[in-house]
C-alpha cells in the first residue's frame, strides 16, 4: 500500500517480516560487537596496566588504563556527529558497515603494540592513538544500530527492540569479551597471559569485522528514512547545525541526563567488576570469567524485558521508578560485597547479579526514547549525540572512582558514592522530560 499522511503522521510501507529480523539483528549484532572491541580493554586493565602504564601505585596503573578507555569515549561524540549526518543525509546502512568493519581493524591493531619496556613512551602514545580511532568508528556505529531497527520494527515491539540493543547487545557483547577472556586465560595461564595472552585477546577483534561483513550484506534501508527520501522532502542538509538550534538545545541537554546516568551505571557494575573482582575480592581470572559470563547472559533476558515493559509504563515512568530503586540499591550492594572474600563465591555470585540487574535495566528504554525525541531527518545525529555524549561522560566514572579512592581498600566506598551520584543525575532528567511513547512518526 503507499504511503500516505494524514493530520501530520506519516504513514509507511509495511516492511516485510524478513526485513524486519534482519534489521532488528543488525542493529543488536552491530552494537554487541562494537562493544565487545570497546571492551575488551576493561578485563585486561590489571594486566597491561603495568605493560602501557606503570606507576609505584597499582591503583595510578589501573587508572592509567582507565584513561585509555575514557579516550576512546571522548572521540564518540565526534564520530557521531560525523557518522549521524551521514546516515540522516545517506541512510543507515551504509554509515553502519563503514563503523563496525572499522572498530574491529582497530582493536586487532592494539594487540600489535610494543610495550613501554620495548619502546619507552612511544608505547602508551600508540595505544592512545588508536584508542582516539577506535572511538570515532564506535561513536559512529551508535548513529545506525540506534535507528534502523527501531524504524523498521511494528510499534508493539519497538520498547522490547530497544533493551535488547541497549542492554541486550550490551550483554551480548560482554558475553562474548567474557567468553573470549575465559578461552584466552585457559590457554595462556599464569605469566604467559602478561606475554602473550592479552595480545591474542586484542587480535579477536578482527572477527567483528569479518562478521559485520556478513550482517549487513542482507540488510535493507529503514523504512521510515526511505519514506522521507521517496516522498521528495528535503533531507536535512546540516543535521548538527539543527541539532544545536534552539529548538532542541534544551532536548538535548535532558537527554543528556538520562544517557549519562543510565550508562553510569553500566560502566560502573559490567564496566568496573572486572577490576573491582579481582583487586577487591581478589578472584582468579577463570572465576571472575564465570561470573562476568553469567551476569551477561541473565541481563541479555532481563534487559530485553525491561525495555518492553516501557511500552506498557512509558518510558518516563519506567525511568522514575527504576531510579528511586537505584538510588538505593546499588550503593548498598557495592560494599556488602566489598565484605565478601574469595572464599565466598557464591555470595559474590548473587550480588554481583543483583547489582548487574538492576543497575542495568535502567537504561534499556534509552534507544526508543531518543528515537521519539527527534524528527526522522535529524534522528540518527540527535540519537548518536546524546547517546554518545552520555556514554562520553560516563565512561569516566570508572577512572574519577579510582582515582577518588587513595588505596585499593578505598575503591568499594568511592565506587558507591559515584554510582549514587549518576543515578541521581538520572533522576533529575526523568523527572524534567516528558513521555514519549507513542511519537516515533
Amino acid at each position: 500500500m503507499p504511503a500516505q499522511s494524514t493530520a501530520g503522521v506519516v504513514r509507511v510501507e509495511e516492511p516485510s517480516g524478513r526485513q524486519v529480523w534482519i534489521a532488528a539483528c543488525a542493529s543488536i549484532f552491530g552494537w554487541s560487537l562494537d562493544l565487545f572491541d570497546l571492551f575488551i580493554i576493561l578485563y585486561l586493565a590489571p594486566t597491561i596496566g603495568p605493560l602501557f602504564f606503570p606507576a609505584r601505585s597499582p591503583t595510578l596503573s589501573l587508572a592509567g588504563v582507565y584513561g585509555a578507555f575514557a579516550v576512546t569515549l571522548v572521540m564518540r561524540p565526534a564520530g557521531a556527529a560525523l557518522f549521524g549526518a551521514y546516515a540522516d543525509r545517506h541512510g543507515r546502512r551504509r554509515a553502519m558497515t563503514i563503523a563496525v568493519i572499522s572498530v574491529g581493524l582497530g582493536t586487532a591493531l592494539m594487540g600489535a603494540v610494543p610495550t613501554i619496556r620495548q619502546i619507552g613512551v612511544a608505547a602508551p602514545i600508540l595505544f592512545l592513538l588508536l584508542r582516539l580511532i577506535q572511538g570515532i568508528f564506535v561513536g559512529g556505529v551508535a548513529a545506525s544500530a540506534l535507528t534502523v531497527g527501531t524504524e523498521t520494527v511494528g510499534a508493539r515491539w519497538r520498547g522490547l527492540l530497544s533493551g535488547a540493543i541497549a542492554v541486550g547487545a550490551a550483554g551480548l557483547g560482554g558475553l562474548l569479551a567474557s567468553g573470549v577472556f575465559l578461552v584466552v586465560s585457559s590457554i595462556f595461564s599464569g605469566p604467559v597471559f602478561a606475554a602473550w595472552g592479552w595480545r591474542v585477546m586484542f587480535f579477536s577483534g578482527i572477527l567483528s569485522s569479518v562478521l559485520g561483513l556478513f550482517i549487513f550484506g542482507a540488510l535493507e534501508e529503514s523504512p521510515l528514512w526511505s519514506q522521507l527520501r521517496r516522498d521528495g522532502k528535503k533531507l536535512e542538509r546540516a543535521p548538527l547545525r539543527a541539532l544545536f538550534s534552539p529548538r532542541y538545545r534544551l532536548v538535548v541537554l535532558a537527554n543528556l541526563a538520562i544517557t549519562m546516568g543510565g550508562f553510569s551505571q553500566y560502566y560502573l557494575t559490567l564496566g568496573f567488576l572486572p577490576t573491582f573482582l579481582a583487586v577487591t575480592n581478589h578472584l582468579f581470572r577463570p572465576q571472575l570469567a564465570w561470573i562476568l559470563t553469567l551476569a551477561n547472559v541473565v541481563i541479555i533476558v532481563t534487559g530485553t524485558l525491561a525495555g518492553h515493559l516501557s511500552e506498557f509504563t512509558g518510558r518516563r515512568r519506567f525511568f522514575l521508578a527504576i531510579g528511586v530503586v537505584n538510588v538505593i540499591a546499588l550503593p548498598l550492594l557495592y560494599i556488602m560485597l566489598s565484605t565478601l572474600g574469595a572464599s565466598s563465591l557464591g555470595e559474590i555470585t548473587l550480588v554481583v547479579l543483583a547489582l548487574t540487574i538492576v543497575a542495568n535495566v535502567s537504561y534499556a528504554p534509552v534507544p526508543i526514547f531518543l528515537n521519539e525525541r527527534f524528527p526522522t531527518a535529524i534522528r540518527a545525529t540527535g540519537t548518536a549525540i546524546c547517546w554518545n555524549v552520555g556514554a562520553a561522560i560516563a565512561g569516566m566514572t570508572p577512572l574519577f572512582a579510582t582515582t577518588m579512592a587513595r588505596n585499593l581498600a578505598g575503591i568499594p566506598h568511592s565506587v558507591a558514592f559515584s554510582i549514587a551520584g549518576a543515578v541521581i543525575i538520572f533522576l533529575i532528567g526523568a523527572l524534567v522530560v516528558p513521555e514519549t511513547r507513542g511519537r516515533l512518526e
